[in-house]
């Protein structure tokens, strides 16, 4: 994606200690305000090496050179330099392969690509864009939402990928999203962070975090909405509930693509003494095989599965306290079997 005026941007990353050099890459701009994100699939870019390192760098220059030569032949006749320092790196694919083969390949296709830019597309682009960074993934995960900053209306548009690896912390998962809202790149980051926490940080099929993980959000400006101070600024209620809504909707489609899912399952903790300790909960449950071997036999009678992984999440408990239903059924409260407990029905 290039951003001919630049755009405002927020991302998060995994919180894995071995990193991609994409993600190295990124954490070392310091700037708000960026010109593109190039992102490519097949090599994960991981434990890479030297060799990783340079050949990123080398497809950087070759980005940004081939972006600025562009922009000279633009018809305003204004001519943009486009720095290797503004431009953000996203890759997936196989861990600890040679990279070096793979950069020439990409340094090569450079030329073709930044040809086939255009400031306006049709519509199913996004599918394209959403299959072409598919790696393990059956189908490619699109969203689409709307909003109001004052009387403005705003648009964001998103794509993901995520089959395999996908744990608390996110995945093997990319995300970018993209708005033509005018926020700040500060207020992005806080508002990123907190719909993160609720949507891509709150999935799992495999228990297992990757190396390469990343949610990017762009602002481009284009909405011109009136200009925002403060972000708790009333005018962004309703742009937080929308990327909430959007952030979900591609969370779940990375979890019913799950690698070799076929059950889709929701695990509602309510009335916890506070956010983190209703996450430990669920992702104890979540993550449980006896749990998961549980729903995927159809065996929602072994509730006593749920049961102890509650007990293991290392939150402090209160056995009696505790109720569990499975659907609409009550299975059980006060330390025992419900009283109208039917096996059938949860079958």
């Amino acid at each position: 994606a290039f951003f001919p005026d630049g755009a405002n941007f927020a991302a998060v990353y995994t919180t894995s200690k071995i990193t991609s050099v994409s993600i190295n890459w990124n954490l070392k701009i310091k700037r708000h305000f960026i010109k593109g994100i190039f992102c490519h699939t097949k090599n994960a870019n991981t434990f890479t090496g030297i060799k990783g390192a340079q050949g990123l760098k080398e497809i950087a220059h070759a980005l940004a050179k081939t972006l600025t030569l562009r922009s000279s032949q633009s018809p305003k006749g204004v001519s943009e330099v486009v720095k290797i320092t503004d431009l953000l790196m996203a890759s997936t694919g196989v861990i600890g392969e040679d990279f070096s083969k793979v950069a020439i390949k990409i340094k090569n296709r450079i030329p073709e690509l930044v040809k086939k830019l255009r400031p306006e597309q049709n519509k199913f682009v996004w599918f394209k864009a959403a299959n072409a960074i598919t790696t393990t993934d059956t189908r490619p995960k699109v969203a689409y939402e709307e909003c109001k900053i004052g009387n403005k209306l705003v648009k964001i548009s998103g794509i993901a990928k995520g089959s395999g690896m996908i744990a608390p912390n996110m995945a093997t998962m990319l995300a970018f999203l993209f708005t033509n809202a005018n926020i700040p790149s500060v207020f992005l980051k806080a508002i990123l962070k907190k719909v993160t926490a609720a949507s891509f940080n709150s999935i799992s099929v495999d228990s297992d975090t990757s190396t390469n993980d990343a949610v990017f959000l762009f602002a481009t400006g284009k909405a011109k909405n009136s200009k925002i101070y403060n972000v708790m600024d009333p005018k962004l209620q309703d742009f937080e509930k929308a990327l909430s809504r959007i952030c979900l909707n591609l969370a779940k489609q990375i979890v019913v693509d799950g690698e070799g899912a076929k059950k889709f399952i929701t695990i509602n903790v309510i009335g916890a003494r506070s956010q983190t300790m209703a996450r430990n909960i669920g992702f104890s449950i979540a993550n449980s095989p006896l749990f998961k071997t549980a729903m995927a036999g159809e065996d929602g009678g072994n509730w006593g599965r749920i049961v102890m992984a509650i007990g293991k999440s290392g939150e402090n408990v209160v056995a009696n306290k505790v109720q569990i239903k499975i659907g609409g059924y009550l299975v059980a409260e006060q330390s025992r079997m419900a009283k109208d407990y039917n096996e059938d029905d949860i079958k």
